[in-house]
């Protein structure tokens, strides 16, 4: 079966522990989600979504992704777990590609991956099967109670898998947020870090002509929350 594919591109991952690293992005259709700050509000909001979505086999896509060269490719979405992603994996296995994928873990995950990056979401909490098999945490303050919120819930999932604490993209530039962050990591220490969008400051995505426009949302109720 095809999967709906709102954009793939060639960029460097931007976040996380695999920050730098040169990477083919398949962005993924479809998201149950719904956060009120998406940065990828065109896989889903009805006032963004595109009037045509591709449809591509999973050997189109690896073939594109390794057409690319990158050292990795990270499929993501909206939420690619709504989507059976187990022939994808096989076929950016035999193309000798490592397979990452981004998710919020609201459902089981299909497929084998090489490392899973889990960025949990108060509109629909990862399972735990996902819980358990995230290689790393990356956890979005969006506001003054996100990280109390995000340790408390990540507590019995508190190992040497580093947690990232990523400030919401709206709120990146806002002093109180980032010294939060900032105070916290220097209290507590391993396994939280302090994560940024580095991608975003480069505009690196954009350089790529598979690359959408952005479409944030940036916390705004009157776009339909």
């Amino acid at each position: 079966m095809p999967y709906p594919v709102y954009e793939t591109f060639h960029s460097w991952q931007g976040e996380g522990a695999h920050l730098g690293k040169s990477a083919f992005f398949i962005r993924l259709f479809g998201c149950p989600v719904h956060c009120p700050w998406c940065d990828s509000a065109g896989t889903w909001h009805p006032d963004y979504v595109p009037a045509r979505i591709d449809k591509l086999e999973a050997r189109e896509l690896a073939q594109l992704a390794l057409k690319a060269e990158p050292e990795i490719v990270v499929v993501t979405g909206g939420e690619p777990v709504v989507h059976n992603l187990e022939s994808l994996t096989i076929e950016l296995g035999r193309a000798g590609l490592p397979r990452h994928l981004e998710t919020s873990g609201c459902r089981e995950l299909s497929g084998e991956w090489d490392w899973v990056t889990l960025s949990p979401k108060r509109e629909s909490l990862p399972v735990p099967s996902v819980l358990e098999r995230a290689n790393e945490f990356k956890v979005i303050v969006d506001n003054g109670g996100a990280l109390d919120e995000w340790v408390a819930f990540l507590s019995g999932y508190t190992d040497e898998r580093p947690i990232w604490l990523n400030p919401e993209w709206s709120q990146h530039s806002k002093a109180d947020v980032l010294n939060q962050i900032t105070e916290f990591v220097k209290r507590r220490g391993s396994p939280f870090r302090a994560g940024i969008q580095a991608h975003k400051f480069y505009q690196a995505d954009i350089l790529d002509t598979g690359s959408a426009a952005p479409k944030p949302l940036g916390g705004n109720p009157k776009l339909g929350f």
